[in-house]
């Protein structure tokens, strides 16, 4: 009766937990779109700052280094200071870098708005589990994070779609400084309104499993070490590194080029085409959650299925990069984001089965590094691939560029379909049930 959370009637509590899941949902929207932003508005940048695509893969791998460093962080901060206080901190980080970038006078302030937009958005995810796992019983937690990651694909539609019309209408400076406006706002939405967990009238003691909390306690450093020493946890690592290589690299930064420039689309076509990575994360992460835990009863299996498609994707557009049809580049991009985007919920819930439940928010931490690091890899890398062949006269890349660029991709792919096979199959291991 005394604070707001423990006056709080059970029923009302539960409803009160999905103001928290909204305003943590939009946060991560967020995320999603400054981490794909880059690729509408990759031209306009190399021309405004005369600069090279090297540069520009640098400027877009700089988030995912920052995002990366700072995984092991986020799990230590939501536990010490806590989550409400972690999220809200470090996305006024992200407001202020994104007004950074849009009035970036030159590619070096560009940089600087970018790295804190990457430190200020790695704090969403973590402390947003840990969240998740306070306000919710097991039974229902796989189901809000599979909602959680579909959020994410509505986030890479505002990076493609809305972002292609906004760059159209107001110019990429000013688009950029609106986001760093919302993006305070909702920093401001998460200090008013989330809580850490509820306080009382619900299932005293239990945790997110609904059983009662372990005694074990194991650090953050000694959680990690556990972690990374396991062998089966190495080639679910390389799987994580090379699949979000390939999406974030190509989704998420020369995708937009490669149309625009190979197929002559305008902004807002390419925004069009593009928009499909976002359905087909909406769409893509319930399914393969369902297929995984109802029909195939396997996460293997949809490891190898996945990364198969994405080679065969891949394959084609090597094999045509230049005259497939409008509705087959849609078709494309979607199973391209399925392929690539919406299995990584699948990599999550075989990272954390892989470790008992004591670490199991170290272990989705922990392997939450090797996506980061494979972006941060890839974009500056294809970039330079894309430098090494001679502009065109109206100051493009050359459709040969990205025949080379798509060829990596391909190799990649083909690799991430080598090490699905060595990943252990974990459903119906370590399951709480």
């Amino acid at each position: 009766m005394k604070t707001m959370q423990s006056g709080r009637k059970p029923e009302n509590r539960t409803g009160y937990r999905w103001v928290i899941f909204v305003v943590l949902s939009m946060a991560y929207l967020f995320v999603y779109f400054h981490r794909l932003s880059l690729s509408i508005v990759a031209d306009d940048l190399i021309a405004e700052f005369q600069t090279s695509a090297g540069v520009i893969g640098m400027l877009g791998s700089i988030y995912f280094y920052c995002y990366a460093a700072m995984q092991l962080p986020a799990g230590l901060l939501s536990d010490s200071i806590g989550p409400r206080k972690t999220v809200t901190f470090f996305l006024v980080l992200a407001a202020i870098g994104s007004l950074l970038f849009g009035l970036a006078p030159n590619i070096e302030t560009a940089f600087a708005g970018r790295v804190l937009v990457g430190f200020g958005v790695s704090m969403v995810f973590i402390p947003t589990m840990k969240v998740l796992s306070q306000w919710y019983r097991k039974d229902e937690f796989a189901q809000m994070a599979g909602i959680f990651n579909a959020v994410g694909g509505a986030g890479v539609m505002a990076a493609t779609w809305l972002l292609a019309v906004m760059a159209a209408g107001l110019g990429w400076r000013l688009s950029f400084e609106i986001i760093g406006i919302a993006t305070f706002f909702i920093a401001i939405l998460s200090w008013l309104l989330v809580r850490d967990k509820p306080q009382a009238g619900g299932p005293a003691g239990l945790d997110a499993a609904g059983n009662m909390p372990s005694s074990r306690k194991i650090s953050l450093l000694e959680g990690a070490w556990l972690v990374i020493s396991e062998r089966n946890f190495r080639p679910l690592a390389v799987w994580f590194f090379l699949d979000c290589g390939i999406f974030f690299s190509f989704g998420g930064l020369w995708s937009g080029p490669y149309l625009m420039n190979v197929y002559g689309m305008s902004r807002a076509e390419t925004g069009a085409v593009l928009s499909m990575i976002a359905w087909g994360m909406i769409i893509g992460s319930p399914l393969l959650g369902f297929l995984s835990d109802r029909i195939l009863k396997s996460r293997k299996k949809l490891f190898i299925i996945c990364s198969s498609l994405l080679s065969l994707l891949f394959a084609v557009l090597c094999l045509s990069p230049d005259s497939l049809p409008g509705p087959c580049l849609y078709a494309i991009f979607f199973m391209f984001s399925v392929t690539s985007s919406a299995i990584v919920a699948i990599g999550f819930t075989a990272a954390k089965e892989l470790f008992p439940v004591e670490i199991a928010g170290t272990s989705v931490g922990t392997v939450n590094l090797f996506p980061f690091l494979g972006g941060a890899v890839f974009m500056p890398l294809l970039g330079k691939v894309l430098d090494a062949y001679p502009m065109q006269s109206t100051g493009e890349h050359a459709p040969e560029a990205y025949s080379a660029l798509l060829l990596i991709l391909l190799g990649s792919s083909l690799a991430a379909l080598f090490f699905s096979f060595f990943i252990k199959e974990t459903y119906g291991h370590n399951r709480q049930g």
